[in-house]
């Protein structure tokens, strides 16, 4: 019997195969993630528990997609994104499944460790190594930058797909939908499965624990890790909290779904004008300009008068800094240390992205019920925005001494 050959490794096969597969799959994992933010009314009112639980539960599920992140991105690096992408795309499944089957806050909980999970495997961070060891270094970032627009195209595909699920279906049997919709990411794997080739140019295959010592004692890295938690922090709060805020002006619940349509259209836009931009301007400036704009949005939010126009305007302007920071920040990684263990390396940069994630969420559900207000949220967001864009200022966007080029 003749055996069948493994699968092709993925630097083999063509840059737009690679990229289309992953954006597919990126889209699919981030719209999902995206929409959660639309359960939170109708949850809370028919379990007749507090924002706070859901938002607790929403904040686990970002704690563990950070943690998670990490080793996927280490288990893809070392093995390949396809196996990393199926146990993300199951974990989605489990994870929804149960959201649709709770019937408290502690079942909630249980369904965003497993949802945390599940977009650990099949976000960004678990494929952006795919991407950028397959693409030459001039198109790096503008092909990291594709897999923002796919997450920006699944959020806005996303909300209005949700929205009317759950207007023909009711909130809850919708979810027994997106448990199907997840089923779409599996075969997706396939063209990203296979074992990743050695970095062309590279003497010596740097080890695991090489790779962790060098990055950690790497100042620029370091800042750039602490930028990416308040970026956790801001998107994580604004796309699971804007419904409950809308709800709260009077406004009606249509408001949120299209303010974050235009969030992911917008972002469309955003990140590819990011990805274009590092051929131009530094990426450091770049993520100061990203974060110091977005102090604008939270400004607008507290002194304009809350109107359907005013929320998706400022929302559209939010959209064009949301995921835009994600090719500027990972190209970053790859400009330090090389493509090698890219996926890991950006892991740890997004789990502190994470870990903003969940302090944003659990802060945000803690100072609601405290104050029945979002003013001192939006407060805080500005003040980290201002943080943030001064934190990426001194970054030395160079390579380590191991990547320079040797004289001749």
């Amino acid at each position: 019997m003749q055996k069948v050959a493994p699968p092709a490794p993925a630097a083999y096969r063509p840059l737009w195969i690679i990229i289309l597969s992953a954006g597919l799959i990126v889209g699919i994992a981030m719209g999902l993630r995206q929409v959660a933010g639309l359960y939170l009314p109708p949850m809370t009112r028919e379990l007749g528990i507090g924002r706070e639980p859901f938002s607790n539960a929403m904040a686990i599920a970002n704690l563990m997609w950070g943690a998670g992140a990490v080793f996927a991105g280490m288990i893809a690096d070392r093995y390949g994104a396809g196996r990393v992408v199926v146990t993300g795309a199951l974990a989605t499944m489990i994870g929804t499944y149960l959201m649709y089957a709770a019937q408290s806050g502690f079942d909630l909980l249980v369904s965003g460790v497993f949802l945390g999970i599940g977009v650990s495997g099949t976000g960004i961070t678990s494929l952006v190594g795919a991407v950028g060891r397959a693409s030459p270094p001039e198109q790096r970032t503008a092909a990291i930058a594709a897999l923002g627009m796919a997450g920006g195209i699944g959020g806005f595909v996303a909300f209005p797909y949700t929205h009317v699920l759950m207007d023909l279906l009711g909130w809850k049997a919708s979810l027994l939908v997106l448990v199907a919709t997840c089923a779409v990411m599996l075969p997706l794997a396939l063209p990203l499965s296979g074992k990743p080739q050695a970095e062309a140019g590279v003497v010596k295959a740097q080890s695991l624990g090489e790779a962790f010592r060098e990055a950690f004692t790497h100042p620029s890295y370091l800042l750039l890790v602490t930028g990416f938690f308040v970026c956790g922090f801001h998107v994580a709060f604004y796309s699971v909290h804007l419904p409950a805020f809308v709800a709260d002006k009077g406004l009606d619940n249509s408001v949120a779904v299209i303010a974050l349509t235009m969030v992911g259209l917008a972002n469309l836009a955003g990140t590819y004008i990011a990805g274009q931009s590092a051929r131009f301007v530094e990426k450091r400036k770049g993520l100061s300009f990203i974060y110091f704009g977005r102090c604008f949005v939270f400004l607008g939010l507290l002194f304009l008068p809350i109107t359907p126009a005013t929320v998706i305007l400022l929302s559209t302007l939010l959209g064009f800094l949301w995921l835009s920071t994600v090719p500027l920040t990972s190209s970053l990684v790859a400009t330090f240390f090389g493509t090698t263990w890219m996926s890991m390396l950006f892991g740890v940069v997004f789990l502190s992205h994470q870990v903003g994630s969940f302090v944003g969420l659990r802060l945000a559900g803690y100072l609601y019920d405290m104050t029945k207000s979002y003013d001192a949220m939006w407060w805080i967001s500005i003040a980290l925005g201002l943080f943030a864009a001064l934190v990426h200022s001194p970054i030395r966007e160079r390579p380590v001494a191991r990547l320079e080029p040797k004289p001749a």
